[in-house]
């Protein structure tokens, strides 16, 4: 992991000026490789700003742009075009300001050595920037310093922490990984996750595919799917299904949620099973919904629950058989509630905690099994090159909380209080037929399988978790 940055403030012939170098655990080549792949745009936003990707210019090199949407004040967005003025892998590259929200910027990013220990590097980030408005401008420049130290201390962070997950695989060869569902949540960071690792990443898309983005069509719901997406492949993820909690559960509602799984994991299933050289590997994605509403804490070895979710997640897993059978080494990820600011339970959460009106659900004793968004990509990464794991695996994290627990740790790290309960029946007014299941019920599983095969948790705690993802505070050690 990188030593504490060092950050330095100034300015030089009138810009402003700001910089942050650290220490880190890679070498100049690796660090600088990392940087120069497609996704590491992906992995170094903040998740705890609102910055939205207009358009992407892919892997970094000589004028390519980028467009941003970025929040300037509360209600206000600014597009930022920015283009890269100069690239030389394995050195340094420059972006600079086309239009946006400063008078003027200028990145350096430097990738350096540290005398002669080959296995170790510097980064250095230096940024020339003017507040705009000219001297109305200067009124935000504190606020501006604070947010850049906060930035670029957690980019040094993520950087480092991915690139010590994947020297933790050992001697991998480069996968060729199958993902279903990469537009979502999970998908598009595992994506980026492992592009920036040097793997090469296909695209099961339901829409018109573009082939030169590595996609493949398939429809779950017909049944048709392109085959040859897996030539060559060595695992496929899939991820894809209907959200649980993105509408209200009518009848129709949640057969769709049932088939979008079990469908899908069946079309893909069968074909692996018919393919004269398939992947080694089908990580097919399940949920702790799986074991139901417990009182007790559970583990792999636990049997199905009852309920809607219970049954919906026992039919996914039993609908990857015809892959088991032909041989292919199957994983099924129980995902726990996934944390990220972007979206998910935690996106929701938010603006109510922000506003001081924030607390437990329901009585606020149900479990809550939650596992940070980066685990989560360490977690399923490692069950694509590890061939230890079969069968259910926990996704969550080794210490899983009540609701109660939940709503005041979140309250503390956003320093607001977490005392305004939503009664179990204001819950089923509000969402209806899912209350109960995804709100006032619950269940603490722990990662035991996880566990005792060495699996290294970046967050393992709830507050070291939150504080990375809404404040940038990287976690002691």
């Amino acid at each position: 992991m990188p030593d504490q940055p060092r950050i330095e403030h100034g300015t030089d012939a009138g810009d402003r000026t700001f910089r942050c170098e650290s220490e880190t655990s890679a070498s100049k080549t690796e660090v600088a490789a990392w940087h120069f792949r497609a996704g590491a745009l992906d992995r170094l936003l903040p998740p705890w700003q609102d910055v939205r990707v207009i358009e992407d210019s892919g892997p970094l090199r000589t004028g390519v742009e980028t467009v941003l949407s970025v929040p300037i004040a509360p209600f206000v967005r600014k597009r930022w075009r920015a283009r890269i003025e100069e690239a030389v892998p394995g050195e340094r590259f420059i972006d600079v300001q086309v239009s946006g929200p400063f008078g003027a910027w200028r990145h350096r990013h430097d990738f350096l050595e540290t005398g002669d220990d080959p296995t170790s590097s510097r980064l250095r980030d230096s940024i020339a920037y003017r507040m705009p408005m000219g001297p109305l401008g200067g009124l935000g420049a504190g606020l501006v310093r604070r947010d850049l130290a906060k930035m670029f201390r957690y980019r040094h962070y993520r950087t480092a922490a991915d690139l010590r997950r994947h020297a933790d695989a050992g001697d991998v060869v480069p996968q060729t990984v199958v993902i279903t569902g990469a537009s979502g949540l999970i998908g598009k960071q595992l994506t980026a996750f492992l592009r920036t690792g040097g793997h090469v990443v296909r695209h099961l898309v339901r829409r018109a595919p573009d082939a030169s983005a590595g996609e493949h069509h398939w429809d779950p719901a017909t049944g048709e799917i392109d085959a040859s997406a897996f030539d060559g492949a060595d695992a496929v993820v899939h991820l894809a299904g209907a959200g649980i909690a993105d509408r209200r559960w009518t009848p129709d509602r949640m057969k769709l949620i049932r088939d979008s799984r079990v469908d899908g994991t069946r079309v893909i299933a069968t074909t692996l099973a018919n393919l004269q050289h398939p992947p080694s590997v089908f990580v097919s994605a399940s949920a702790v919904g799986f074991y139901g509403n417990r009182s007790e804490r559970v583990d792999e070895g636990a049997k199905a629950g009852e309920g809607f979710l219970s049954e919906v997640s026992a039919a996914w897993e039993d609908a990857a058989d015809a892959a088991r059978k032909a041989g292919v080494r199957v994983v099924h990820p129980r995902i726990g509630v996934v944390l990220t600011p972007k979206g998910g339970a935690l996106g929701k959460m938010l603006p109510p905690f922000r506003l001081g009106a924030g607390g437990p659900l329901g009585s606020g004793r149900q479990g809550l099994s939650w596992i940070g968004m980066d685990d989560l990509l360490g977690v399923l990464h490692r069950l694509v090159i590890d061939d230890r794991y079969e069968g259910p695996v926990n996704a969550t994290a080794p210490e899983p909380v009540d609701q109660r627990t939940f709503a005041s740790t979140l309250g503390r790290v956003l320093h607001r209080p977490a005392i305004a309960p939503m009664p179990g029946f204001a819950a089923r007014i509000l969402f209806g037929r899912m209350a109960e299941p995804l709100l006032l019920e619950g269940v603490e599983a722990t990662p035991r399988v996880l566990n005792d095969h060495g699996f290294r948790f970046e967050t393992p705690d709830l507050e070291s978790c939150l504080r990375l993802l809404l404040d940038g505070t990287p976690p002691a050690g």
